[in-house]
């Protein structure tokens, strides 16, 4: 039975932590990093260039490599950042701050929710809540983009690879979650899969120079 104000207090506190940790964590994975360096750089509003996508394969749309794997190592580092500092205050928010920085990079308040397709800041929040997961994914994205020269098939094995790697390893407390983030790029790569289904995806190192499978 609740006595006093105080102990409503240490009811709600457990939840308001939670949503803190939500909204933190959503504000974290916002951040654009591909557009703030592009535009740091004097490369001009990555919206306007290529795909108009915030990701690292957009951002190499500019020529500037160096810029396009600093933003790939930033958009993942955002996910694993809010995972892991999140996890070491409360461990059962690890997977919120995830969801969070996931759906923050994929839909940011800033860009009237028109973000990244999630492949980068997937690998990091995978990699913070299970680390060997979490190589399974990067290995599964570069061996399938080695073969294939389709940076949209690396990016979406590796998303699959996911929860499949998780119940491997027995972890299948996290099997449902990464089954989420999954079908999230998936559907955020709906229009690679209907070039792919055409015949008409451009292959890394091609005539167009890119893909179209944006982190």
């Amino acid at each position: 039975m609740v006595r006093s104000v105080g102990d409503v207090s240490l009811l709600t506190t457990p939840w308001i932590g939670a949503l803190v940790t939500l909204i933190a964590s959503y504000l974290l994975g916002a951040v654009p990093f591909g557009l703030l360096l592009t535009r740091a750089s004097g490369a001009g509003d990555l919206r306007a260039i290529g795909s108009g996508n915030i990701g690292a394969t957009n951002v190499l749309r500019t020529g500037r490599k160096g810029l396009a794997a600093a933003t790939l190592i930033l958009d993942a580092a955002k996910g694993a950042v809010a995972v892991l500092v999140a996890g070491a205050i409360q461990p059962d928010w690890a997977p919120l701050a995830a969801t969070g920085a996931f759906l923050g990079h994929l839909y940011p308040v800033w860009l009237r929710f028109r973000g990244g397709k999630g492949v980068a800041t997937m690998l990091g929040v995978v990699l913070a809540l299970h680390w060997p997961t979490g190589l399974v994914f990067a290995a599964v994205w570069l061996l399938s983009l080695a073969a294939t020269r389709i940076s949209s098939v690396g990016g979406m094995s590796a998303a699959i690879s996911a929860p499949v790697s998780a119940a491997w390893f027995g972890n299948f407390s996290l099997v449902l979650l990464f089954i989420a983030l999954a079908l999230l790029v998936l559907w955020k790569h709906r229009a690679n899969i209907d070039r792919l289904m055409a015949g008409e995806e451009p292959r890394v190192g091609g005539r167009s120079g890119t893909s179209s499978a944006e982190g």
